[in-house]
């Protein structure tokens, strides 16, 4: 049976957990490396120009803006990067601790199949069952 401190532990667990993801895929959207297929300033200004319709001078101001910025993300995301990866890490291991070892295979392969598809590769997932 669960004490309050142990839920007040999972609780905060899942919290950071939450708020890691959240703030890595905040700080990787912002951060994307320049190319012209899915990622980079292209890439976002091609997304407002689509969901805003931007007219051309704004699409240039706009394409400007997150040039002129993009410098900082990537330093940015430089800095905190080692730290992102050390807490996932961390909270990863404590997740799987919780777990049955059936559970804990198919959270590895949960995890798998995201990073697959995070970094826009889903043959992995579909080699392993149709999943991406």
């Amino acid at each position: 049976m669960l004490n309050r401190s142990k839920i007040a532990a999972l609780a905060l667990l899942g919290l950071v957990f939450v708020a890691g993801g959240a703030a890595g895929w905040g700080v990787r959207e912002g951060a994307r490396c320049e190319t012209k297929s899915r990622r980079g300033p292209d890439a976002m200004v091609d997304r407002l120009t689509r969901e805003l319709t931007l007219a051309p001078a704004q699409r240039d101001s706009v394409r400007a803006i997150f040039e002129r910025h993009h410098a900082e993300f990537e330093a940015l995301w430089a800095a905190v990067r080692p730290r992102f990866d050390s807490l996932k890490t961390i909270v990863r291991a404590e997740v799987a601790a919780q777990l049955s070892p059936d559970q804990r295979a198919r959270y590895q392969r949960l995890l798998e199949d995201a990073e697959h598809r995070r970094r826009g590769d889903s043959t992995k997932a579909k080699a392993d069952g149709g999943r991406d």
